[in-house]
């Protein structure tokens, strides 16, 4: 081969390979790798539950202050709000907007010079106390000079949740909570229904709103099962959801769509019982339980819901 082959075969290679590098690095390939990644599945978004001030009928707060009680029903209606605010946020079900702090978060936005502005919800919570009654008993024991009084509380609350965008009523649910205190005091004397042991009526207040925001959580989200592995599964309810250790809780299989012949209305899906499970551990975020009797199906997605006792 003489100079001039050699020196042509060796422009053919360089040729070929600048071709090669040109056709890894040219525009086509630049484009690929400067194009932006595929984004990440976003989260599923939270529904936003909207939390009227809770408030008593007119009757009731006459009533209360004709007998010298409007302080009672004042703290209880107070500590039943902020109880259920803490116990709808603890569902971790929605994005929660508490009304009745309306008047802080606006004070606290002019302070920093910004315009407070409430979010838009998808559910509106109203609770309404339509009964109270809190008054004592004594029963005096002058043998042994003791005192032993009872403190009768009794409210009554109802529930109602309505679509935002429509004012459609989704739910409506009463609840009761009544409880006996009882003191002893070295005195003859009877004491004032107002007086004796707060903490039992914010004990009736939290147990009330716990209620109140599991009704809420299961009209909109039902407890389901996360997983079965053997007998034990796994239910996406954690604590502070009213879910507890040794409660037996039911289990239903999902059927056909059913479909009101006259109104031609969704009236949700067939459910079908397939078991019961012990709750056994408690975490933050789910529970834990055994299966109980006899398993007829019990999966994955199927819905559980207390059996009371």
């Amino acid at each position: 081969m003489n100079l001039n082959s050699a020196s042509a075969a060796l422009r053919r290679t360089l040729l070929a390979s600048l071709l090669g590098l040109f056709a890894a690095t040219g525009p086509a390939a630049l484009a690929q790798d400067a194009a932006p990644a595929a984004p990440a599945p976003a989260a599923p978004a939270l529904k936003t539950l909207a939390l009227a001030k809770v408030k008593a009928t007119p009757a009731i707060l006459a009533n209360a202050a004709g007998n010298e009680r409007r302080n009672s029903i004042d703290r209880m209606t107070q500590a039943l709000d902020g109880q259920l605010v803490s116990a709808v946020q603890q569902t971790r079900k929605f994005t929660v907007l508490a009304r009745s702090d309306a008047d802080a978060l606006i004070e606290e936005n002019a302070a920093s010079g910004q315009a407070f502005q409430f979010g838009n919800s998808d559910l509106t919570l109203v609770v309404t106390v339509d009964d109270f009654q809190d008054f004592t008993q004594t029963a005096t024991f002058a043998a042994i000079g003791k005192t032993a009084t009872k403190r009768v509380i009794r409210f009554a609350a109802v529930a109602k949740l309505y679509e935002t965008k429509t004012n459609k009523l989704v739910e409506t649910a009463n609840f009761q909570e009544q409880n006996l205190d009882t003191e002893e005091e070295l005195a003859l004397s009877a004491s004032s229904g107002g007086e004796l042991s707060d903490s039992l009526l914010l004990a009736l207040t939290r147990r009330l709103s716990e209620k109140i925001a599991q009704r809420v959580a299961d009209v909109a989200f039902p407890a389901r099962i996360l997983a079965k592995t053997g007998k034990i599964v796994t239910i996406n309810r954690g604590d502070g959801t009213g879910i507890a250790a040794g409660q037996l809780w039911e289990v239903f299989a999902l059927g056909e769509e059913l479909i009101d012949p006259d109104t031609g209305a969704s009236l949700g899906r067939e459910e079908m019982s397939v078991g019961r499970v012990r709750i056994q551990r408690v975490t933050a975020r789910t529970a834990q339980g055994e299966v109980s009797g006899e398993d007829l199906g019990i999966d994955r997605g199927a819905i559980v819901r207390r059996v009371e006792q």
